[in-house]
């Protein structure tokens, strides 16, 4: 797959009558997204991972000097955008499901050369990516129930990771997991970027993206109220703009 060079919204409305706006996402970079609930930042994570329609504009992946425009979630995930859910649960993991198969359940093609699945190819990546996050598991084929909320986000985030997208997106990767984890999710998301791979990520937490992330996009009322980065990024000014008010 060729490197994608950027993800950009173009004349984008998150709803009928909000003003619209363009955005750019690069390669190598963190943006974080902040607002109060329901004021358009999860739906503009939607729309770049192709999960819901724009009102207005369109989302275009830039990669060798082309536009492809994204218009399905099954689109997006095939130029190499990833998405990570809020809600691990419900729409994450398949509780049914071991720890491994619920790793390898976006990369099966690539555990089947031949036309049948390799145990030990499907187990080596497997491997490769528990180390890397760290995933605490009592073995593969243990029901993925069995892990702590953190080593299930964990396994979620291998599981898009081994995919080998080139923009992530993620929505409040941290919520609900302990202070440990937080840390080595925080060092894998840093050694992502600096590894040419663009994040976006959603958090409940100014504080979260004030650590993490090179600039942040404000929503108020479903429209982008504020780009902030460098000096600007400060709890004071993420606030005010949330607010509609001058720092």
């Amino acid at each position: 797959m060729a490197d994608i060079l950027s993800l950009r919204a173009r004349g984008l409305a998150l709803r009928a009558g909000a003003a619209p706006f363009d955005e750019v996402v690069g390669a190598g970079e963190i943006v974080g997204l902040a607002g109060l609930d329901g004021h358009g930042q999860q739906t503009f994570l939607k729309m770049l991972a192709g999960l819901t329609a724009p009102a207005a504009g369109d989302i275009l992946v830039e990669r060798d000097g082309t536009e492809e425009r994204i218009g399905s979630f099954r689109r997006a995930v095939a130029r190499g955008v990833a998405y990570l859910p809020r809600d691990r649960r419900a729409t994450g993991i398949f509780p049914t499901l071991s720890v491994l198969d619920n790793f390898a359940i976006a990369t099966v093609g690539r555990d089947a050369p031949a036309g049948l699945i390799s145990a030990g190819r499907r187990r080596s990546r497997y491997e490769h990516y528990r180390e890397r996050l760290s995933i605490v598991a009592p073995r593969p084929d243990a029901p993925i129930t069995t892990l702590s909320g953190g080593n299930q986000q964990k396994v979620l985030l291998a599981r898009w990771l081994a995919a080998e997208p080139k923009l992530l997106l993620l929505d409040d990767p941290t919520r609900g997991v302990d202070v440990a984890t937080r840390r080595v999710l925080y060092g894998v998301f840093r050694d992502l970027a600096k590894e040419g791979m663009g994040l976006v990520v959603l958090s409940s937490e100014i504080e979260e993206i004030l650590l993490l992330c090179d600039r942040v996009l404000v929503f108020r009322e479903h429209a982008l109220a504020a780009r902030l980065s460098g000096a600007e990024m400060t709890t004071e000014t993420v606030i005010a703009a949330m607010f509609g008010r001058a720092a």
